[in-house]
């Protein structure tokens, strides 16, 4: 159902703000050795020999809030689809170089958490990177680039913070490096392009370095157009078997964002202290089912 734009545009400031949870800024910091549990595993490049033939993988996940409100069930669905052993350590309001380490005093992810020194002490076969694409300035390490100021250099930087990461994970896993699976993102109703040169910027990191694309994405955009935002979608026969997935089986379809925030896909309302989402929600359930089934393939 349409909503007012320019109350869309008034939720973009606020929401976009923190992405996710703007009251509380960052999240939580994860904890300093994070532990692992179930989690997705990621096919190696062909210069890393990834998990051995029927060994789960280990899986790490990091990202802004949407992997924040997703992480618990990613990783049911990597534990009960690859037993994998899973680690989360997302924080709201970050991108690419919140990540990075040399970026600790303008950051919002501490340095014990930094890609690189999780993969340094968890050795995980996959890093599966979940961002939205922080373009509103929210975190210090973007130096105040903005897509909406500077649509040029924001890319400029989105691109060389995609291959200054993945260089970082890369050394960290030594000999064992770890495949890295890219997140595309869902349609972004306010400035839709960004997002579409963002999935590109993805594609072709991955390309780059023989890594990995889960298009997420798309499980959570309309069949006949991948870009085009939307409140609810069809249900799918795994939601119509599962009460409650289906949030309208009169109409058959499903809800995959609360009708005050597009962006988000946990039904139940932000917090003040971000936290993974209380609620069964469909969107993120798609979202996490699609990543998975990229590592199982991968792992292959």
């Amino acid at each position: 159902m349409r909503k007012p734009w320019i109350v869309g545009a008034i939720l973009a400031g606020v929401l976009l703000g923190g992405c996710g949870d703007p009251a509380s800024g960052p999240e939580e910091p994860a904890p300093a050795a994070p532990r692992a549990s179930a989690t997705t595993h990621q096919r190696a490049p062909a210069s890393s020999p990834g998990p051995e033939p029927g060994k789960a993988p280990r899986v790490l996940y990091l990202g802004d809030s949407l992997a924040m409100e997703g992480q618990k069930v990613l990783g049911q669905e990597l534990r009960r689809d690859l037993k994998a052993r899973y680690t989360g350590a997302p924080y709201s309001g970050t991108t690419l170089c919140d990540y990075l380490e040399g970026t600790a005093e303008r950051s919002l992810v501490p340095a014990a958490d930094k890609a690189a020194a999780l993969v340094r002490r968890l050795r995980p076969d996959f890093v599966v990177l979940q961002f939205w694409g922080n373009s509103w300035g929210y975190t210090p390490c973007m130096d105040g680039i903005t897509y909406d100021k500077s649509p040029a250099r924001y890319f400029r930087r989105y691109e060389a913070d995609a291959r200054r990461l993945t260089e970082q994970i890369t050394a960290a896993g030594g000999g064992g490096r770890p495949r890295i699976v890219w997140v595309s993102q869902g349609p972004d109703p306010i400035t839709p392009d960004r997002v579409r040169r963002v999935n590109a910027l993805y594609e072709k990191r991955a390309a780059a370095s023989g890594d990995l694309v889960a298009d997420a994405g798309k499980a959570v955009s309309p069949a006949a157009d991948r870009y085009a935002w939307t409140q609810y979608l069809p249900c799918t026969a795994h939601e119509r078997a599962r009460p409650g997935l289906c949030t309208q089986p009169g109409r058959d379809r499903t809800a995959l964002h609360r009708d005050d925030d597009y962006l988000h896909f946990c039904l139940a309302p932000t917090t003040t202290r971000p936290k993974p989402c209380p609620v069964r929600s469909p969107g993120i359930l798609r979202i996490a089912r699609e990543v998975t089934k990229t590592i199982r393939h991968a792992a292959r």
